[in-house]
């Protein structure tokens, strides 16, 4: 049964299930977490433009590669976008 519900999730969702992980409640009475708060970066582009740009964040030390989403087509002719998602500090 559970690998016909993961079979079930999409892509998306698989991509972003580490980041929607939250304390259990034992975790969160043991010790306090600082408040984090999700940020969601989004590139649109054709995909040499999104591609280039993924890899200039890696060589920058922002983001690697593999922390942002699989392109995925917007329904522009010739556009796809790809997502990433940081959890920030907040004070």
């Amino acid at each position: 049964m559970a690998q016909s519900k993961d079979s079930a999730q999409s892509k998306l969702e698989q991509f972003l299930g580490e980041y929607l992980d939250t304390p259990t409640a034992k975790q969160s009475t043991e010790r306090p977490f600082p408040k984090r708060e999700p940020i969601k970066h989004i590139l649109i582009g054709s995909e040499k433009a999104v591609t280039s740009t993924i890899h200039y964040l890696q060589v920058i030390g922002y983001a690697s590669v593999g922390d942002w989403s699989p392109l995925v087509p917007t329904g522009n002719p010739d556009e796809v976008m790809s997502i990433l998602i940081r959890q920030i500090l907040m004070q």
